[in-house]
């Protein structure tokens, strides 16, 4: 795992709170430990498309992990250590 300091940190939360899908989504992992797109579209009114995307996005920056990689749909996400730090510091901060 690459080493995370705070300016890294700092930089994946201006990430993150720069689209709204993706604070919605970071917002929902704070109450689930693992979460599927349509959990969270249906709790925050968004398209399981736009979730998708979010989740993607968040993925491809190792803040969160598909724990179903096999499945086509019903895939299931959890936060990553990087996620959890990132996440821990928006509550803190924001």
């Amino acid at each position: 795992m690459e080493n995370l300091n705070e300016d890294s940190v700092d930089e994946l939360i201006l990430w993150v709170i720069s689209v709204d899908r993706r604070l919605i989504l970071m917002e929902a992992m704070k109450n689930h430990t693992i979460i599927k797109a349509s959990d969270i579209a249906h709790e925050t009114n968004r398209s399981t498309q736009n979730i998708s995307r979010a989740l993607k996005e968040l993925e491809d920056k190792d803040l969160i992990k598909c724990l179903t990689p096999e499945k086509v749909t019903w895939k299931k996400y959890a936060l990553t250590t990087k996620g959890k730090k990132v996440l821990k510091k928006m509550e803190d901060e924001y």
